[in-house]
């Protein structure tokens, strides 16, 4: 199909947001365009946003209102108009609850009006509808597919009630008078110029200002941005390359939680999260998740070019250049806003109500400007040609950092898992925004300090440890992905068939017999019932240990600051030989239970004599049996020793116990002199 090429382009709304970088990037792209933009410059729009277009002698401004019936009959005529681009209308949705009528008038009469003066006219080849992926109502939370053009319109607020019903008049006109219409519906655009009731410029604006980041419920709702500059080349591409009578999703599958924009701004701003971010009262029905899907408008050569990291740092820049673009803002800095020139809204000191939310008098007396803080660039963050890439959950935890770490060695690029284990939604997105061919689940409760915390805190342990990685796991086998489990050894302990200092361990297929913890009682379910997924490779950890003896997490650590410590040999895991071992098990598509210790065993004793001899050759410990540790602990303790010989056969090179702790361990922290 030939490209539509048109003459004379009337814009309507071109001095709101979205509108004016489509004006400007027409004017800048197409000097053979006329380009005539209507506006009735609203509260949220100004003549500034075109600023780039004003001197170009193919551009015309006319402020006047599209409800205005013979104003657009002039324009249409005088002007020989042959296409409309239609931007106008009112857009924010906590407006739309309070002043609806506004937007029946605006997003409705508006359309209606412009809509008879192109049949009434007769001269109109393209009229281009601009609508919302609002229409399409809440998308189900664990949706794998968006809507598409074709999907039920089913708006819950106001205000995409308003575009829906404007969007049944375009296709009725396109259908009873041969109008050639076409339809799009965005998801959320975010940049320069935009008015600051919406959340990003607001966040940043408040920012700046060093008030707090007002968050509506809990933030978890999920919501898609594409960068303006992006969208205006969308609107270029449905302007030449779209058909008439068609719909065109322009979207993104990169969700993003309102809570994790909130962090991501302070990050830049280098602020701390935990002072700033404030939940407020959540507004009327406000929905989950909007996902829509975009294949058909790429099929037309458009693509998302703009990344989020990217885009958010050029808008932050923008708004830090220019902090009074806006004039006085305050009301819509609001948690819920008010319409600025909204009749019988009464003005008053919103900055008081907006520092309100300080939890304390200093955060309420700052007022400074915030800077932008320098950020560094991940490994994940920057561009590489490799196979891989792992999604990684429990970037806090011990094991999850030093994932991370070893990643970054290996040139691997990764991320960590934003959302939390137990909600599925989350997961989905976090695996639709990074992509991966591997997840890694090195999340859970160990208890803090020891697992004695689980006794008291039964419901997080099982929560996590059990729902949360059933709940990963079932979402990676939906989406065709291995995991990563890093479970545990400690569902064992020594009995008749494995006594201590026989050598036999315990297999893979062997059933847990340790039920003195809840923790291990946790992590024994969570284990078993995890054989019911195959795309699950489960990797038994043991008293972990590794080089960085500052680590108050490390079992040498530990044992070293104890004032007496049980002597028994137990099975070990050196992390610094085995986890880049999980790495290529990752890469080998292994599944099913491994044993992840070093093959042997090595007494507390035997640690510490090591300790001895290449730290600190003053050090002295004192023993204790099991029944004296069992008087100051709370839970019991398991002691095993676990076969590694599966783990051996797939890796020959792997040291036993004693072996890897001279090498991984102490020799690299050697303080004796050797003899």
């Amino acid at each position: 199909m030939a490209a539509y090429e048109p003459k004379n382009i009337l814009i309507t709304g071109a001095a709101g947001f979205i509108a004016s970088h489509v004006a400007n990037r027409l004017v800048r792209n197409y000097p053979h365009y006329k380009i005539v933009v209507l506006d009735k410059l609203d509260y949220c729009s100004s003549l500034s946003n075109l600023n780039p277009s004003r001197p170009s002698p193919n551009f015309k401004f006319v402020k006047g209102d599209i409800a205005s019936a013979d104003l657009v009959n002039y324009l249409l005529t005088t002007e020989s108009i042959d296409t409309i681009m239609h931007f106008a209308a009112q857009t924010h949705v906590d407006n739309s609850f309070g002043n609806s009528f506004e937007f029946t008038k605006n997003n409705i009469y508006g359309t209606h009006v412009l809509l008879e003066a192109c049949k009434v006219t007769g001269q109109i080849r393209r009229f281009i509808h601009v609508s919302t992926d609002e229409v399409y109502g809440e998308t189900d939370e664990d949706a794998v597919v968006g809507n598409h053009e074709a999907s039920q319109l089913l708006p819950t607020n106001p205000y995409s009630a308003t575009k829906a019903g404007a969007e049944m008049l375009v296709m009725a006109y396109g259908r009873s008078y041969g109008l050639p219409v076409i339809t799009t519906r965005g998801n959320n655009v975010y940049g320069p110029n935009q008015f600051p009731e919406k959340l990003i410029p607001k966040f940043i604006l408040l920012a700046m200002r060093g008030l707090p980041l007002p968050i509506h419920g809990d933030g978890s709702n999920v919501r898609s941005y594409l960068y303006c500059e992006d969208v205006a080349e969308a609107f270029e591409v449905v302007l030449h390359k779209g058909e008439v009578g068609h719909v065109y999703n322009i979207g993104t599958v990169k969700e993003r939680r309102v809570i994790d924009v909130a962090k991501d701004i302070c990050k830049l701003f280098g602020l701390d999260t935990e002072k700033v971010i404030r939940f407020v009262e959540n507004r009327p029905f406000n929905d989950q998740r909007y996902f829509l899907d975009d294949q058909k408008l790429k099929k037309l050569g458009w693509a998302e070019r703009t990344l989020w990291e990217e885009g958010l740092k050029k808008t932050i820049e923008w708004y830090t250049n220019n902090p009074d673009y806006w004039g006085d803002v305050a009301g819509a800095l609001l948690p819920h806003p008010r319409m600025l020139m909204t009749p019988g809204v009464e003005r008053h000191n919103w900055t008081d109500e907006i520092k309100s939310l300080s939890t304390s008098p200093d955060e309420a007396k700052e007022s400074s400007t915030a800077v932008p803080a320098a950020t560094a660039k991940s490994t994940s963050s920057a561009p590489q040609k490799a196979s891989y890439k792992f999604l990684i959950y429990g970037r806090t935890g011990w094991i999850g950092g030093l994932l991370g770490k070893i990643c970054d060695k290996q040139g691997i690029p990764y991320e960590y898992g934003k959302g939390r284990l137990e909600e599925r939604s989350q997961l989905l997105q976090d695996i639709r925004n990074v992509k991966p061919t591997h997840v890694f689940n090195a999340a859970g409760v160990t208890g803090r300090p020891n697992v004695d915390w689980c006794e008291t805190h039964k419901q997080d342990t099982i929560r996590t440890n059990v729902v949360g990685t059933l709940n990963l796991a079932d979402v990676c086998r939906e989406q065709g992905l291995l995991m990563i489990n890093y479970a545990t050894g400690c569902i064992f302990e020594y009995d008749a068939k494995h006594p201590e200092g026989s050598g036999i361990g315990f297999k893979e297929e062997d059933k847990p017999n340790f039920t003195g913890s809840y923790y291990s009682k946790t992590k024994a379910m969570v284990e078993e019932l995890l054989q019911e997924y195959d795309n699950v490779c489960t990797l038994r950890v043991r008293m972990p240990i590794s080089s960085d003896l500052s680590n108050p997490r490390n079992f040498i650590t530990k044992i070293a600051r104890y004032d007496k410590v049980v002597n028994i040999p137990n099975s070990m895991t050196i992390l610094d030989e085995l986890l880049p071992i999980s790495i290529e098990m990752a890469k080998r598509d292994c599944r099913g239970i491994w044993n992840f210790t070093n093959p042997g065993v090595v007494s507390h004793n035997e640690i510490l004599e090591m300790y001895k001899k290449y730290l600190n050759p003053d050090f002295k410990w004192t023993n204790f049996t099991l029944e004296e540790q069992a008087k100051v602990i709370v839970a019991p303790r398991s002691n095993n020793e676990m076969d590694a010989s599966k783990l051996k056969s797939e890796f020959p090179e792997l040291l036993s116990i004693k072996d890897s702790l001279v090498k991984y361990v102490f020799e690299p922290n050697r303080k004796v002199p050797a003899n």
